[in-house]
């Protein structure tokens, strides 16, 4: 380091530490802001929870009946995607976890509108776990799916991902049924009166 920055940065913090001195004689600080701890994964953890949550009020909204609605052939009945979800649920969180995933195969186990919904209610209490139970330090810790290394977050992110990829879908099922998505539902109830 030379001497002018070796002089200089140590000059420099010392008038910017004092500068608060001066106004804080003039008026009383507002109070700091509590830092936030583990902010990489609180930001996930908030991205998951508004998705598990439309996931789930799409099930409970979608009428028994459509739960074997299929747009197309193609593609899996309703009730085959809520199933899925939550199967995917299970497969990344208990990976997360560290452990056997505890309940897989949801999709072709259950088939009604009640089981589907508690399934899913379930797959999303077993991933609180996961992502209540993480830090941003162990948020790095390695483990193996498809057959790579992978960070416990970037595991939690794909879960996050594939919910967001599947939600989509799950809303052209429920516009093809004239219901309105729940994530359309909250945007109208935040939109000011006129």
């Amino acid at each position: 380091m030379s001497f002018h920055a070796g002089f200089l940065l140590p000059s420099l913090l010392g008038l910017l530490a004092t500068a608060p001195i001066a106004t804080a004689q003039e008026k009383s600080p507002a109070p700091a802001a509590p830092a936030q701890t583990n902010p990489m994964i609180a930001f996930n953890k908030t991205a998951y929870t508004h998705l598990r949550g439309w996931v789930l009020r799409s099930a409970e909204k979608m009428p028994e009946a459509d739960y074997k609605f299929k747009p197309t052939d193609a593609v899996r009945s309703f009730g085959q995607l809520i199933g899925h979800v939550a199967d995917a649920q299970y497969m990344f969180c208990s990976v997360a976890r560290g452990e056997k995933n505890p309940t897989p195969n949801v999709e072709q186990a259950k088939t009604s509108k009640a089981d589907l919904v508690a399934a899913l209610k379930d797959a999303a209490a077993y991933c609180d776990v996961a992502y209540d139970g993480m830090t941003d330090a162990s948020a790095y810790q390695t483990v193996k799916m498809f057959q790579s290394d992978l960070p416990k977050l970037a595991v939690l992110y794909a879960n996050d991902m594939h919910c967001a990829e599947h939600y989509g879908n799950i809303v052209t099922y429920l516009r093809l049924r004239d219901i309105v998505p729940p994530s359309t539902e909250e945007r109208s109830q935040a939109q000011p009166k006129k």
